[in-house]
């Protein structure tokens, strides 16, 4: 209910190391405005989601109904899921462990 009308970020980081020297690191930071939604529909959404909202940090799932909380989402939507799989595929494939 905080977040309702605001602005957040989250962090995702990346480490990539070959043996044990740190060979590139990676951070993003997605911004998600959540729109002004009503108490009816916080409702409806935690009913909805149930239990699955407990194991999803800031309790949405944007890959389900919780981007309907969302009036705008900037940035790399692989990395508000965990992981920047374009950033790291792109270092993989300069250190030919992904073919180019």
């Amino acid at each position: 209910m905080q977040l309702r009308g605001r602005t957040h970020h989250l962090q995702t980081a990346l480490v990539l190391y070959r043996n044990g020297e740190k060979l590139w690191e990676h951070l993003a930071t997605p911004a998600l405005t959540m729109r002004r939604f009503s108490d009816a529909f916080l409702d409806y959404y935690l009913d909805a989601e149930g239990d699955a909202l407990l194991s999803c940090v800031g309790a949405y799932r944007l890959e389900g109904m919780g981007v309907q909380l969302f009036e705008t989402i900037e940035g790399d939507h692989d990395a508000i899921l965990g992981l920047p799989r374009l950033d790291l595929l792109a270092i993989l494939r300069d250190y030919g462990v992904v073919q180019k």
